[in-house]
């Protein structure tokens, strides 16, 4: 049976009593909910059911929202890519924040509002995560100090990303050269040794990094078979010749 969407593990119970019941709509809730985020963001939990139903909060009371809970709920939904949390999240926020004025543009522009600017560059990261890009990821994590002010709440963001893409690789290949991975990475040397063996488990063959066989990198075989009898065929090919009536 799968994980249902609300369930969230670390979820405190007084959280769980206001989302199960009528306070989920009242703004009072805000400032609780708001906690919660800070929260997540300091203990490496996540709880994306509670982190939506502030966003919806923030929509029928626009004056209590608060930029930088924002910004942190979408770097927490970008450490739990390739989940569509991040994109749940956007389509909660006003269109202004969704459309600024450099909609044009690849990057935001200067003189956008701060909120603005901030959920156009993670959502640049969200693309590139989407997309595979993951050595575009680091390097533009890394082209601006906005980026590095906007993850700075979130405990072990980097990490949780790495352990995010290394999932994904584990799912679909068994070994993988070492400089193509550091980029995915974005790691070299000693730490990159010590989180692929400590972290992921891997062994490193001089140039190669293997990953352990697992029911999603297993090559199988797949044989096609075809039960249909010959009768059949015939009536499809008298069917294609009778005249309509």
């Amino acid at each position: 049976m799968g994980v249902t969407f609300d369930h969230a593990p670390d979820r405190p119970e007084h959280i769980d009593a206001i989302l199960n019941g009528l306070d989920r709509y009242n703004p009072e809730t805000t400032n609780i909910f708001q906690e919660y985020v800070t929260e997540q963001c300091e203990l490496k939990s996540y709880d994306c059911y509670a982190n939506l139903a502030l966003l919806k909060l923030y929509q029928f009371n626009p004056h209590l929202t608060k930029d930088e809970t924002i910004t942190n709920i979408l770097v927490k939904s970008l450490t739990v890519f390739p989940s569509p949390d991040f994109s749940l999240a956007l389509h909660l926020l006003p269109p202004h924040i969704l459309t600024p004025a450099s909609a044009s543009s690849a990057l935001p522009a200067a003189g956008d509002a701060p909120l603005s600017e901030a959920v156009q560059k993670l959502n640049v990261l969200n693309n590139n995560l989407g997309q595979a890009s993951y050595a575009a990821f680091w390097s533009t994590l890394d082209s601006d100090d906005l980026y590095a002010d906007l993850v700075a709440d979130v405990a072990g963001f980097e990490e949780l990303i790495r352990i995010r893409i290394a999932l994904t690789i584990s799912q679909s290949v068994r070994e993988i050269e070492r400089p193509l991975l550091e980029s995915w990475l974005g790691m070299t040397g000693a730490a990159f040794d010590k989180f692929i063996g400590g972290v992921c488990g891997w062994q490193i063959e001089g140039s190669l990094v293997k990953i352990p066989l697992n029911k999603e990198n297993e090559a199988k075989g797949t044989v096609v078979r075809e039960n249909v009898k010959i009768d059949q065929f015939s009536r499809v090919i008298r069917r294609a010749y009778e005249q309509p009536a």
